[in-house]
This record gives structure tokens, sequence and C-alpha cells, in this order.
């Protein structure tokens, strides 16, 4: 006679267990936060470059720094932030997260050039950073493996829901108030969020966390802002062979090797190499950075040629928009049934195909063409966004033991990020270079001081155009012609850049999932009080 099996205990509490969906929506608000705070962004960079008092004058440059000082500063702590949260307590770190991101928010509302709006994105960018990986790290401790999938897909929902109200609540402030306050909106939201977190979420930590890495996290850090800051000055000069570019790129990726030797050779490094030598784990992971290269890139330029181009209001711009997020609202969820049918690579490949495709239909638009022809390009890239997002975040958290939640949260957005912000440099420089030469001749009518500034986008060369009264508007029809040329290079450029994705992911994904790995530690879960 054998003696029945005793049923394992869960491991999650119960008490934990009964909220979790509840949880989970005070944890999409936290992520929906820093989603937004760069959608509504986007709608407002055309206001914010034009001079004072409707925006602060900020040059092509300035706004891509306005764009990147934050990322760069969120993606070089954001392991960091995953370690401590690791070892302080995730709901702590969480906290601290929220109000240092809603402090930087009023600040960078109130700024007054665009030196300083820069330097409070960066403040803005340092909390984030302790946002976004504790969000998905929580994720995977109050939810059983079975439910992960689905509460990943919801999860990734979330930014689709942020996309998609973003740039339409941009467009609404920006039509009753001032620039300022398309950053001011976030600290209500951070209020809200920080009582409902308090009184929802439990705490939970790794038994074993990693040590902190201070060189690591400085020479990541300038190693990035070097490569972007000479790569954005190649872009701004429109001269790639100057020896001020070539040295600061140069310096840069000096930097970025020095960090990788360093971190393969600590005990306790910010990234543990050893993780890339799976393959799945590093495909997904360049899937991530390949396809946010792409679409940061793209984003960028859409704004003006809505608004510059085409003249719609930044509320229409917007609302543009809403087909790219509402694919995503109703893809993002239902791609876990995609990918039980059909399997990883091949779900993300095709994904990875859709962007690429959909960068390409980029350069067949025209002053002139339809706008539901954008419309249905949204959508679509919409579309390959959700079946490429949510099968590579499954992907990526389940590829490590439990107890390395913070760490595999932290390594995909700290990817995400870093390809976007190096998306913003490379195809905004691309833009930058390809305007500045199709306009140059043009802009011989100007006074030989103006030259540069009005050549270093359409913006620029629109507001030289209009100070200058009747003699400004032969300047008007160059500058349109100038600005579709460059953006149909640098949506071809995109579209490579996601074609490489598309093999990647194509020959290194699984088809389908073996047995997820089992950490051998279990996680201690604090209930909230």
């Amino acid at each position: 006679m054998t003696t029945p099996a005793v049923p394992e205990a869960p491991r999650i509490p119960e008490a934990v267990h009964r909220r979790r969906w509840a949880i989970l929506g005070v944890l999409m608000l936290s992520l929906l936060i820093v989603v937004l705070d760069n959608s509504i962004l986007n709608v407002a960079i055309k206001t914010i470059s034009t001079p004072a008092p409707t925006g602060l004058g900020a040059t092509q440059s300035e706004l891509e720094w306005a764009i990147n000082s934050y990322t760069l500063v969120f993606a070089g702590l954001l392991f960091t932030a995953g370690l401590l949260g690791d070892r302080l307590g995730r709901k702590k770190v969480l906290l601290g997260g929220l109000v240092l991101f809603g402090i930087g928010s009023a600040l960078a509302a109130s700024s007054g050039t665009p030196g300083e709006l820069i330097t409070f994105r960066a403040v803005m960018g340092f909390g984030a950073a302790f946002v976004m990986p504790a969000t998905l790290a929580v994720l995977m401790h109050v939810f059983e493996r079975e439910e992960q999938p689905k509460a990943i897909g919801i999860w990734a929902g979330g930014v689709g829901l942020a996309i998609a109200i973003g740039p339409i609540t941009g467009g609404v402030l920006l039509d009753h108030f001032w620039w300022g306050s398309v950053f001011l909106i976030n600290v209500p939201i951070v209020i809200v969020a920080v009582a409902l977190m308090v009184w929802l979420v439990p705490d939970s930590r790794d038994p074993k966390p990693g040590r902190i890495d201070p060189v690591g996290v400085v020479l990541s850090v300038v190693g990035l802002v070097l490569l972007v800051y000479g790569i954005i000055k190649g872009g701004q000069l429109a001269d790639f062979a100057d020896p001020q570019v070539l040295a600061t790129i140069g310096a840069g990726l000096a930097v970025l090797v020095g960090f990788v030797v360093f971190e393969a050779r600590s005990d306790h490094p910010s990234i543990d190499v050893k993780y890339f030598k799976n393959k799945v784990f590093s495909a997904a992971i360049a899937a991530i950075a390949l396809v946010f290269f792409a679409l940061m890139g793209v984003t960028f330029f859409s704004v003006f040629y809505t608004q510059s181009v085409r003249g719609y209001s930044p509320l229409e711009t917007g609302l543009l928009m809403l087909p790219l997020a509402v694919a995503q609202l109703i893809f993002a969820p239902r791609a876990r049934l995609v990918v039980d049918r059909f399997g990883y690579r091949a779900t993300t490949t095709a994904g990875m195909l859709i962007i690429a495709a959909m960068l390409a239909a980029f350069a067949t638009l025209e002053a002139d063409t339809p706008i539901w022809i954008l419309e249905v390009i949204f959508f679509f890239m919409g579309t390959g966004m959700a079946h490429i997002m949510t099968p590579t975040s499954v992907v990526i958290m389940q590829a490590l033991p439990r107890e390395k939640a913070g760490s595999a949260s932290a390594l995909s957005n700290t990817f995400r990020q870093v390809g976007g912000a190096l998306g913003i440099a490379v195809l905004g420089s691309v833009l930058s270079t390809a305007y500045r030469t199709g306009i140059e001749d043009k802009l011989a009518v100007l006074p030989a001081g103006l030259r540069h500034t009005a050549g270093e986008s359409i913006e620029a060369t629109l507001g030289v155009a209009a100070k200058l009264g009747p003699q400004g508007r032969s300047l008007i029809t160059p500058a349109n012609d100038a600005f579709l040329h460059a953006m149909h290079l640098t949506a071809l450029c995109g579209a490579g850049v996601a074609l490489i994705g598309a093999v990647v992911v194509g020959l290194f994904l699984p088809g389908k999932m073996t047995a997820p790995q089992e950490g051998k530690e279990q996680q201690e879960l604090v209930a909230a009080e």
C-alpha cells in the first residue's frame, strides 16, 4: 500500500494570490506613467521646438537629447535598480522611483531653457529606472508560472494603452495649456499610484541578492553617453568624418568594450554576461533592442511629418497615432494564443517582417498621400509590435530562474531603452544629415549667419521662413521636399534594421518553449500590511 503524495503547498500566499489581478492593475498604472511620458513627449516635440513663449526654441539635436537624457539614465541604472529591488524589496524601490519620477516631472514642466529640460528629464529617467524592472519582477512573484504568460500579455497591453492615451492626452493639453502641462500631468497619476501601491502590493526580495556594481554602472552610462553624443553631433554637423565626432564615437565604443571586459571578470557584475550564452535568451533580447531601434526613430520623424508637412495639430496627431495603440491593445493579450499554435519563432519573425514592411511603407508617403494610408501603416505596426513584445517578454522571463526575475526584467528593459536611444540617435542623425543635404542649396537666399541654424531641421527652416515674411515663403516647398526625401531614407534604414531582427529571431528563437527553469531558491514574499 502506497502512501498518497502530500500536495505541495502553494508558493504564493493565499492572501496575495486572491488579489493578484488588482495588484496587476496597480503595476500597470505604474508602468503607464513611465510609457505615457514618452508617448506624450512625441506629440509635444514640435511645440517645444518653437520659439518662446510657445515653446523653448529647442533645436533638433536638443530635442534628441531631451528624449535621450531620460533614456540613457534609465537604461544605465535599470540593472542596478533591479538589484536594489532584489536586496531592499521591490515595493520600496517602486515607491521611491515613483516619487522621484513625480518630482522630476514637476521640475521638467517648469523648465525655462532646453538645457534645463534635458537635465530634469534625466531626473525623471533616474526615477523611472526604479519603476520599470520592479513592476515585472513583482508580477512574476504574485502569479504562478502557468498564469505568467497571460499576465505578461496584459502587462504588455498596458504599453499599448499608454501609447493610445499618451498622444491624445498630449494633444488635448497642448490645445488648452502651455507645453509644460505634458509633464505636469504625471504628478496626480503618481500620487494615485503610490496610494494604491501602499495599500495593495506585497513586498518581495531575493534571499541571495547580488552585490551592487558602481564601476559597471559608471562605465555603461559614460560609454553610452559618449557614443550617442558623437552620433547626434555627426547628424547636427552633417559630417560623420569630423575629427570631434569620430573621437567621441571611438571613445564611447572603447569605454563600452571596457565595460564588457570588466563585467566578464567581475564576481558581482551589473550584467552577467553568462546569461548571453543562452542563444534563445540572447535572440529575444536582440529582438527587443532592434525593434525599438527602428520604432523610436520612426516615431521621432512621424510627428514632424504630420504636423510640419501635413499641418495637423498636436491633438489631431495624437488621434492619428491611435491605430498603433489600438492594435497593441487588441493583439498583445492574445499573442500568447498565436504562440501556442505556431510557436515563438514563427510568431516573432512574422511580427518583425510586418514592422519592416510598414517602415518601408513610410518611404512611399508624400505631402498629399491620403491620410488613411498612414492609419493602416500605424495599425499594422502596432500589430507587429504586439506579436514581438509579448513572446519575447515571456521567453526572457522564463529563461532564467524565478529568483532572477529582477535581473531578467532589467536586462530586457535595458536593451529596449538602449535600442531606442540608439535608434533616435542614429536614425535622427540620418534624418538630419539627409535633410541638411537636401535643403542646403535653397538656403543661399538667407544671411550667412542663419544658414546653419535653418538647415538643422524642417522646423528650424520654417521658423526662419516665418520671420522673413513674404520673402521666406519660397523656402516652404523646398523644406517639405527635403524633409520627405530625408524621411524616406530614414524609414528604409529602419526597415533594414527590422529585417536583421527577423533573421535573428528566425534563426535562434525556439518553435515551442521547453519546460521552463525553476530556481532552487524560494522567494521570500512579505505580505502587505
